[in-house]
């Protein structure tokens, strides 16, 4: 189940100094964990912005045997471990600079489905739970998998919508998987897993729910989604730091707007007037942002009785058979499927855009009309 990979992976990452940008360095130089836990410090602090600080702790004994004792918890706990080097994360995870070296999961994660994630304060109020009810309501019919943090509130309303509903959902929480934060929530976990949906964390065994891994773990949560609906949250709420991360990722940030004297719609109000969240005004609209409504139904409903044939050209054709057997498909995943530089294909998809072909979402993705 595992390797030796999986080994010197953890061992590595449990250095001193070697945090996630710093061990893709490293790897990405030496080609993997292993080569990079015996390769000499003089040779390791060849690479660039690489200091004999960062490698001082390299090859420390003490982390080799703690990574074996994380494997075999990790065997007994049925943890599958997700390594970046490896392409191992969501393909939208990977994207992110800092995105986790080392990601464990319990449960299922189907990454052919779209995820979106969804945030909002621990103090939910009734106008947030509303909104969560009507939204999953209104969009059981599409296939798409929930992102939340299973903390309590507003996480905890997403996930119960979610299994309510039978929309797989993911938790990603903010400590090993020794323990569970907050206790309260343990059942929910429990329910998460039995109704194929999973749990991931960055965080060992040996990681408590600290306070600084809650806004650690929020960057997660923004990458792994082309978008993020904040839901409630005052100023300065955590949901913040997600949708900051969200920006940075240059993914979609949705907002709910209130009442400007409700304290838990003022950090959404914020957002949306700093222009770093679109502001939610209905569903239905809502649910047409973020594609899942079905395309061919909207244009239905404006053109009840036309339809048009347009004749592709050779490279078009190709390129829109693979969006249509590969929805939701990456730039680069495409260039790679057909042979053909991305800076070559992005002039045909445009042109299979304004034909009404194809449209694109965040994170150079696109999927057939």
């Amino acid at each position: 189940m595992y390797s030796e990979e999986h080994l010197y992976s953890i061992a590595l990452r449990e250095c001193n100094f070697i945090g996630d940008i710093n061990f893709s360095k490293l790897v990405r130089r030496f080609g993997s964990a292993e080569n990079v836990w015996k390769t000499s410090k003089k040779e390791l602090s060849k690479t660039d912005g690489i200091g004999t600080k960062i490698i001082s702790d390299i090859g420390n004994p003490e982390h080799l045997k703690f990574a074996e004792e994380e494997l075999l918890f990790c065997e007994k706990n049925s943890i599958k471990i997700n390594l970046r080097h490896q392409n191992d994360l969501h393909f939208l995870l990977n994207e992110c600079d800092d995105a986790p070296a080392i990601l464990y999961q319990k449960g299922n994660f189907e990454t052919k489905h779209k995820t979106i994630s969804l945030v909002g304060t621990r103090n939910i109020t009734s106008y947030g739970k509303k909104f969560i009810e009507d939204f999953f309501e209104a969009s059981k019919p599409h296939p798409y998998i929930s992102v939340s943090g299973l903390a309590l509130g507003v996480d905890k309303e997403i996930h119960e919508q979610s299994l309510k509903h039978q929309i797989p959902t993911i938790g990603i929480l903010a400590h090993g998987f020794h323990t569970l934060y907050p206790s309260a929530n343990k059942k929910l976990s429990e329910k998460i897993l039995e109704e194929n949906g999973g749990l991931l964390t960055e965080f060992n065994s040996s990681r408590k729910p600290d306070r600084e891994n809650f806004i650690q773990r929020n960057r997660i949560i923004a990458g792994i989604s082309p978008a993020t609906i904040v839901v409630e949250t005052a100023f300065g709420g955590g949901s913040v730091s997600t949708a900051t991360f969200a920006n940075t990722y240059n993914r979609d940030v949705f907002a709910l707007p209130g009442k400007i004297t409700d304290k838990y719609s003022q950090g959404c109000n914020q957002l949306i007037f700093q222009n770093k969240a679109t502001a939610i005004s209905t569903i239905k609209d809502l649910l047409d942002l973020l594609g899942l409504n079905d395309p061919k139904e909207k244009i239905e409903e404006l053109f009840p009785h036309s339809k048009i044939t347009v004749q592709l050209s050779e490279n078009q054709e190709l390129i829109y058979k693979q969006i249509i057997e590969n929805p939701h498909i990456t730039l680069d995943d495409l260039a790679e499927k057909i042979s053909v530089s991305s800076h070559k294909l992005l002039p045909v998809i445009l042109e299979l855009e304004l034909l009404g072909k194809v449209k694109s979402f965040s994170g150079r993705q696109f999927i057939a009309l």
